[in-house]
């Protein structure tokens, strides 16, 4: 219920004052069954606003330390990232990413929407940095279709290192579905997951217009 009351009542009418959205291509996102969202990430409110403008409800992995931190901030902050529908994530020791890949198939399993930065972190320069394969070995062992996202327009509204909110014009572009079930047989090859990850940050390069960098982005300070 927290979902839908954050989206249209106390955070969407906030971000449509800033960022006059609008979203293009819609139409590819299926409107039922288990999908997985693939956008570029550029700032914070890049997530609000693909919540904001995707019709479907989207569950993202959340790191464990929002759940678990002491005080009245840490009570705050749990309660927001569980009513959001939020699922949390132990990022500590060597099973930490299978762990995480494990709550995006039960995701996909349950026919819900996994929303994911296939950088593993914000852009540091705007630029696109490689993929991470986390993506490809779930869709290719669940067989869920990958729909790329680029957002637009998102650092104009939230520039990177300040905390005010300034007034632009945010665009979701939404790319036709990638179907990797053509690679199924050979999903523990890593070069196949490596080629499929890549056809992805592709496809979203061509959406989103950003400069491509094969390297992987830093990650950000929490």
């Amino acid at each position: 219920m927290w979902y839908w009351i954050f989206k249209f009542v106390l955070i969407g009418p906030v971000l449509r004052m800033f960022g006059r959205p609008t979203i293009r291509g819609a139409h590819h996102i299926p409107a039922s069954g288990p999908v997985i969202v693939a956008s570029n990430h550029l700032t914070v409110v890049d997530s609000f606003f693909l919540v904001l403008m995707v019709r479907r409800r989207i569950t993202f992995v959340a790191k464990n330390e929002y759940f678990t931190e002491g005080g009245a901030k840490g009570r705050a902050k749990r309660w927001f990232f569980t009513a959001a529908g939020q699922v949390p994530i132990d990022r500590s020791g060597a099973s930490a990413a299978e762990s995480a890949l494990n709550t995006a198939r039960k995701i996909l399993d349950d026919g819900k929407v996994w929303g994911i930065y296939p950088e593993g972190t914000r852009s540091p320069d705007g630029r696109l940095h490689k993929g991470k394969t986390g993506i490809a070995r779930v869709a290719l062992a669940t067989g869920a279709p990958v729909v790329p996202i680029a957002m637009h327009g998102t650092r104009r509204v939230n520039p990177v290192g300040s905390r005010m909110w300034r007034f632009g014009k945010v665009t979701v572009t939404v790319g036709e579905p990638l179907d990797f079930s053509r690679f199924a047989e050979l999903r523990d090859n890593r070069h196949v997951v490596r080629a499929a990850t890549d056809e992805l940050m592709h496809a979203l390069m061509t959406l989103s217009g950003q400069e491509y960098v094969d390297d992987y982005a830093l990650r950000r300070p929490a």
